[in-house]
């Protein structure tokens, strides 16, 4: 199975739960609905008791006798992945502590908790043979990423290979934590963070809790207004001069009403030039600034490789409550955005795209 057939497969999963979720109650609809196709979709043998083994006996030494964890995956006669399943409106974080004595007795090196909609992805990177607090990986399929999609597809039979996925596990782990940190710091700076900033910053005054808070929208918008810089900064490195042609074209189907321009009204937006502009910079180590063209239609802007109608890689929509591109793939995949920066996260699919006209 190739990436690309992987990618399809798993992003079908989010219609999936879409449609069961008002259906399924329990824990073992959960498994039978979502988290058993899920694991087929991975290339495992679901109905194989010698691959995939249900109620995997775990004894606990010294607690408890006859521990089942809900499936263990086997491979090459040693259990690779533990895995622990919740009903699908289950909160995960209040199930770790059973699944953490299961790894301590197994020589797995993985364990999944999932409800079917989340995944969580566990390993021993702090110490031997005990499974850290945190995930290094947590996959939400109802808004997943393409870079996510990349860590999963080393998770598919055919490609697993557990010294590979560790060796990247401890940068997914901390970065995810990192990340998260800054966020908050974006959205709501903690107390402590902002003292840190005024330090810096060398503010003389004492830091009472009314400065702090003063100061939490000031450095919330700092930091905003830095990220919002750099994006620019290299978007407009990326933006070259290109040839660029003005045409109507046969539209693509779509279910969405678009307003329609005359030829003559025709007139290219900002972010019409910056979904060009980031989709120069996924590209620009596939193919060349010059081969990247745009054509702006009466319906909708499109992105072509050499100016060629047939060697379009994606086709983006606006109208006043939504936006979204179509890409040129085999399901024409839809991929709805609120600002044109949100597509550079589908960059692994639109390179994938461009290799065909390479």
């Amino acid at each position: 199975m190739d990436k690309q057939e992987f990618s399809t497969k798993i992003k079908q999963f989010s219609k999936r739960i879409e449609q069961f979720k008002n259906t399924i109650s329990n824990e073992e609809q959960t498994k039978n609905s979502l988290i058993l196709p899920f694991f087929s979709a991975l290339g495992y043998d679901v109905f194989n008791p010698m691959e995939f083994i249900p109620e995997f006996t775990a004894d606990v030494s010294g607690i408890k006798k006859g521990e089942r964890v809900d499936f263990a995956i086997k491979l090459d006669d040693q259990v690779v992945i533990l895995v622990e399943a919740k009903e699908l409106s289950a909160p995960l974080d209040k199930h770790t502590t059973q699944i953490n004595r299961y790894f301590n007795v197994v020589d797995a090196k993985f364990a999944i908790i999932t409800n079917g909609k989340e995944y969580r992805f566990y390993t021993d990177l702090e110490k031997e043979n005990i499974m850290d607090g945190k995930p290094f990986l947590t996959v939400d399929l109802t808004d997943i990423k393409d870079s996510q999609i990349s860590e999963l597809f080393k998770f598919v039979k055919d490609n697993f290979d557990s010294e590979n996925i560790t060796s990247t596990a401890s940068d997914l782990k901390y970065v995810s934590q990192i990340k998260a940190f800054f966020t908050q710091a974006i959205d709501s700076p903690n107390d402590d963070f902002v003292r840190l900033v005024l330090d810096e910053i060398g503010y003389d005054g004492v830091k009472r809790q009314n400065i702090i808070e003063e100061f939490k929208p000031m450095v919330s918008r700092a930091v905003q207004s830095l990220i919002s810089e750099r994006v620019n900064d290299r978007l407009s490195s990326a933006l070259n001069s290109t040839s660029v042609t003005t045409s109507e074209e046969v539209v693509v189907s779509s279910d969405e009403a678009v307003p329609e321009k005359t030829e003559n009204e025709i007139v290219t937006t900002a972010d019409e030039l910056e979904v060009y502009t980031i989709t120069k910079l996924i590209l620009n180590k596939i193919l060349p600034s010059d081969r990247i063209f745009y054509r702006d239609n009466t319906t909708y802007f499109n992105i072509l490789i050499d100016d060629n109608n047939r060697r379009w890689v994606l086709r983006a929509y606006f109208n006043s409550s939504r936006s979204w591109i179509v890409l040129n793939d085999q399901d024409n995949t839809k991929i709805e955005f609120k600002q044109p920066i949100d597509i550079y996260e589908y960059a692994s699919k639109i390179s994938d795209i461009a290799q065909n006209f390479v």
